[in-house]
């Protein structure tokens, strides 16, 4: 369930805070206001992933936001891996999630990670990471709540990581599973009640 530990502690040390400042770059913060778009604070839920960008009518900085959340995760695994090892490469995947929600320039006020960890799925077991886009995909686009999709995805991560013996990953996929849907919380509780917005709604 866990990759084996060939790094050094200070080394491993380093790739968290490289994964993290990696992770913590706001871009959808950054492209709407480059873009015109006005303050993505004082847009739709104030989240600064894909789904509140869309919510500015822009579907080219949606877009542009969801490769590049991703690719920042997927950038600290391919880093890590490259100059340290698998155990580096997790560790940094993981911190530049939590860069992404928990961003010291922003108060640790974030978003909630879900581009993120389908880019370091995708770097760090592209198998698993391609059956958890097409799981976020598939319960999106049939619920039409992005949220079901991501939380689809996540929870059935582990599982994925299992199929595709992805077994040194199998920790990490519950660690993350459970902090996206502790980040979700008020979204379970908007799709409980059937007021969570739809993809697209404003």
């Amino acid at each position: 369930m866990f990759p084996e530990l060939t790094s050094s502690v200070p080394l491993l040390l380093l790739w968290a805070v490289i994964g993290y400042l990696l992770g913590s770059i706001p871009f959808g913060l950054v492209l709407t206001r480059a873009m015109g778009l006005g303050n993505l604070r004082e847009i739709g839920s104030g989240n600064i992933g894909t789904t509140n960008v869309l919510r500015t009518g822009s579907k080219a900085a949606a877009a542009l936001t969801l490769l590049l959340d991703a690719g920042k995760g997927a950038a600290a695994v391919l880093l890590a891996r490259a100059l340290a090892g698998e155990d580096a490469a997790q560790i940094a995947g993981l911190l530049a999630f939590l860069g992404h929600c928990f961003p010291v320039w922003l108060k640790f006020q974030g978003g909630k990670g879900v581009a993120t960890f389908l880019g370091l799925m995708l770097a760090l077991a592209w198998p698993v990471g391609l059956a958890c886009c097409a799981t976020w995909l598939f319960a999106a686009l049939l619920s039409r709540i992005s949220s079901m999709g991501a939380l689809t995805a996540a929870m059935a991560s582990p599982f994925w990581a299992v199929a595709f013996s992805f077994g040194s990953g199998v920790a990490l996929t519950i660690c993350l599973a459970c902090i996206v849907l502790w980040r979700h919380g008020a979204n379970i509780g908007r799709i409980r009640a059937g007021t969570e917005p739809k993809i697209g709604q404003r």
